[in-house]
Order: structure tokens, then C-alpha cells, then sequence
């Protein structure tokens, strides 16, 4: 069963509003290929704009155009709709990923001899996203990032704190740092996408990473698989300020610059704009650890940036010259440097010092998805999750969660209930 009917029913409003971008992807009268990518990463337009512009230097037979809108989201999905398809999708790997291999949008790049060259942790994370198990590798992974805990490395060594590497370890850290008149979280927590970080965190280390998937098999349930995740967040909350519901994102950053706090559970997107604030600044940061088996341990990390050839692209050896030119170490080291990134080419590459705490990870390949990235955006996940920090109450949190799920993902749950009785299992 295909989504394309789904897609298309969710997204008529946005096609009222969104700005049409003419498509792209042909042979022009001067004989020139003309490929444009549509990325969803307005914060690196000025890189793109540079790569785009050495592209075109150095080609005579492919013109290149990058485009970089606020509202790409929107407008690609509008696009899809109107079957004006840009060659090249610049996108996360989330479940909007998931939707556009099941409605048979973007192409197969199986065949392309760049994919050997990406951390085959990265390839597996975008291939677990899948609805159900499609034949073929649809997105070449370009970037990522990871979520566990920023510390003030200054701090830490001025007090003689230890990296953690247990749940009962962490917490007796946030016990002698309060022990000595210093807050050790701050949350951000009045935004509520920001409850999501320390949440995914903590739950890829606590949850089965296919958890979403089993759900939707008819397996488990969020009730048996997300109670502890939900028990060690509302842990969490006795460690930072007395209403941590009373800041935003933008708060959160400019306390943890100022020293406010010893720690701040929040992904590596956040280092720029903590250094807005401090850029002298000594960060470090730590996997999130949830377990008291410090081998059960894993970093949090997903493909924040992915190129994906659309099915409609006329050229696609034009579409993936244009990949390959992306993925020159040079241009990739440039754009970690610039968005404070990791790579999902395998390499040697140079990391931000912010990374230090997690580089033993990223280099063994020990990274699990956002759990996150599986939810539908209907469902409200980080107002739900938000919702039950304020209340605390564990059991009605995990049953609202259940029964939302049902509710928004009824589609996905029967195409991969009908995918399993047909298959035997939708692994």
C-alpha cells in the first residue's frame, strides 16, 4: 500500500500558501543539465550557496542551483503534490523520510558508489526508518548530530567532577554539584520541543531502538517499553531550576553560557548559540547515562542532513556527480566546521572540541536514532511529554501515549500489520 493518497490529504492546506519553485532536472537549450536541490537548512544557505558556486565554476556541463528557504518543508511537500519534483532533496532523516520511500518519491541509489564511503551506522539508521522493509537505499546520509549532556568543562575541572558513565553515577553528580551551591541542569523546558532532548537521550538507551516499529507490529506498548524513560526524566527535574517550565530554549542557552548551570541536557545543534552568547566558552559534552551498565550505554544520534535523488529526476548521473561533489571531504569538513556537525562519511575528519566526550562512540559506530524521529507530528509528542513533566504522573502520561499513537498512526499500523501478514515480519 502506497501513502501517496495520505500525503497528499495532509498537505492541501499548505498548497493554499506555499511559493512554487519551478522544477528543474532537464537538459536546457544550451545542452547544459540544470539540477536544483531543495534543502530544508536555512542556517547553512551560506554554505550551500558557496558549494553551489564553486559547482558551477568547475562545470561546464551541469549547472547547479541550491535553494535554501525558511519554509522548505512546506514548499517540498506542496511541490510532491503538484508532481513538480526538485532533482535533489536536502532533509532529515525523520518520519517524513519514512513517508516519501512509501509514496515512491525518491529514487534508488543502490548502485551508487558513493553509499561505501558513509558510516554504515548512519546507512542502517535511515533504513530503519522505513514503513516497511523497501528493497533499495533511498538517501545518501550527509550529516548528523547527537543529543546527550553539555557540561562547562571549566567547571568540572575546577571542582574535580568525573564524567559519569552510569544513571546512579550521574545522579550523584548532581548531588555534589548541588552540594556546592551550583544548579547542575538547566532545561529550557517553556518550548516544549526542547523536552525531547533529554528524553531521546534517555530513551535509546532504556527502549529497544525498534520500539516504534514493534508497536506498530502489535508487539509491545509505549505503557511497557517507556516507563523507565519517563521515570528518569521526571528524575531529572530535581536538579534544575524550580520551575524549568518558566524558560525557553533561548534562556536555557544564555544561563548555561553565563555559568547558571554545571550541565544542560540538549543536543550539539545548541553550541553555536550558547557561543553567541559566550564564544570563550570551554564545552564538552557526555553520552546521557541512562543505564547502571555502562555498557548498555549508546550516543544519540541521527541523520540531521540527508541527499535523496527524486524519482522524477531526469538525469540522476547529473544529480549524483552533484552528490559526489558534496561529499569531497573538503566541502564535508567545511560544513561541520559551519554547523558544528558530524559527519556521516567515514574519514578523518575533525570533530568540534564540543565533541570530545562522544568521539569514542561516534568512532566504534555505537549510535542509536532519535526515538523521536518516529513519531508522527499530529501526535504532539514533545506537548504530551511537556504535559506529563508538569503533572508527573507516570501511568496516565504512558496510557495517553498508547492511545495517541493509535490514533495518529492508524494508517502506518495497518499498512505494517497487512505488510506482516503477508511477509511474516516487518524486520
Amino acid at each position: 500500500m502506497r501513502r501517496e493518497n495520505a500525503i497528499s490529504a495532509a498537505l492541501a492546506v499548505a498548497m493554499l500558501t506555499a511559493v512554487i519553485l519551478p522544477g528543474c532536472g532537464s537538459e536546457g537549450d544550451s545542452g547544459v543539465t540544470e539540477i536544483e536541490i531543495l534543502q530544508y537548512k536555512p542556517e547553512a544557505a551560506a554554505y550551500f550557496d558557496r558549494v553551489e558556486d564553486e559547482f558551477n565554476e568547475s562545470h561546464d556541463d551541469i549547472h547547479l542551483t541550491i535553494s535554501s528557504p525558511n519554509d522548505a518543508s512546506t514548499i517540498m511537500r506542496t511541490r510532491f503534490i503538484r508532481e513538480d519534483y526538485p532533482d535533489i532533496i536536502g532533509i532529515g532523516g525523520d518520519i517524513n523520510y519514512s513517508y516519501y520511500v512509501d509514496a515512491g518519491i525518491l529514487a534508488d541509489v543502490s548502485d551508487y558508489e558513493g553509499i561505501s564511503d558513509i558510516n554504515p551506522s548512519y546507512v542502517d539508521i535511515l533504513e530503519s526508518l522505513e514503513i516497511v522493509p523497501t528493497e533499495g537505499t533511498y538517501g545518501v546520509p550527509y550529516a548528523a548530530n547527537a543529543a546527550g549532556v553539555l557540561y562547562n568543562r571549566e567547571m568540572f575541572e575546577e571542582h574535580g567532577w568525573e564524567i559519569p558513565e552510569t544513571w546512579d553515577e550521574l545522579i550523584q553528580l548532581c548531588e555534589d554539584i548541588k552540594s556546592e551551591g551550583i544548579l547542575p541542569f538547566y532545561f529550557g523546558f517553556r518550548d516544549t520541543w526542547t523536552c525531547l532532548a533529554p528524553w531521546n537521550a534517555l530513551a535509546v538507551g532504556l527502549a529497544p531502538s525498534d520500539t516504534c516499529q514493534n508497536v506498530n507490529a502489535g508487539e509491545t506498548t509505549f505503557s511497557k517499553e517507556y516507563r523507565e524513560t519517563a521515570q528518569k526524566c521526571l528524575e531529572l527535574l530535581d536538579y534544575g531550576p524550580d520551575d524549568p517550565f518558566a524558560y525557553g530554549y533561548n534562556d536555557a542557552c544564555t544561563a548555561f553560557a553565563n555559568g547558571e548551570s554545571a550541565m544542560y541536557p540538549i543536543g550539539s545543534y545548541a553550541v553555536p548559540q550558547i557561543k553567541q552568547v559566550n564564544p570563550d566558552m570551554n564545552i564538552d559534552s557526555f553520552v546521557m547515562p541512562g543505564n547502571n551498565d555502562a555498557s548498555e550505554n549508546t550516543l544519540n544520534s541521527g541523520v540531521d542532513l540527508m541527499f535523496a535523488v527524486t524519482e522524477a529526476c531526469e538525469d540522476k548521473d547529473a544529480a549524483l556527480e552533484v552528490i559526489s561533489f558534496l561529499l569531497e571531504d573538503d566541502n564535508i569538513q567545511a560544513y561541520i566546521d559551519d554547523q558544528n556537525a558530524i559527519p556521516c562519511k567515514a574519514g578523518e575528519f575533525e570533530l568540534a572540541s564540543e565533541l570530545d566526550g562522544m568521539a569514542s562512540f561516534i568512532e566504534a559506530g555505537n549510535m542509536t536514532d532519535y526515538q523521536d524521529h518516529y513519531y508522527p507530528s499530529e501526535m504532539a509528542a514533545d506537548a504530551l511529554i511537556q504535559t506529563f513533566l508538569i503533572n508527573g504522573d507516570v501511568d496516565t502520561f504512558l496510557e495517553d501515549f498508547d492511545t495517541r499513537w493509535q490514533r495518529y498512526n492508524r494508517d502506518i499500523i495497518r499498512e505494517v500489520q497487512q505488510y506482516n501478514e503477508e511477509h511474516g515480519t516487518a524486520e
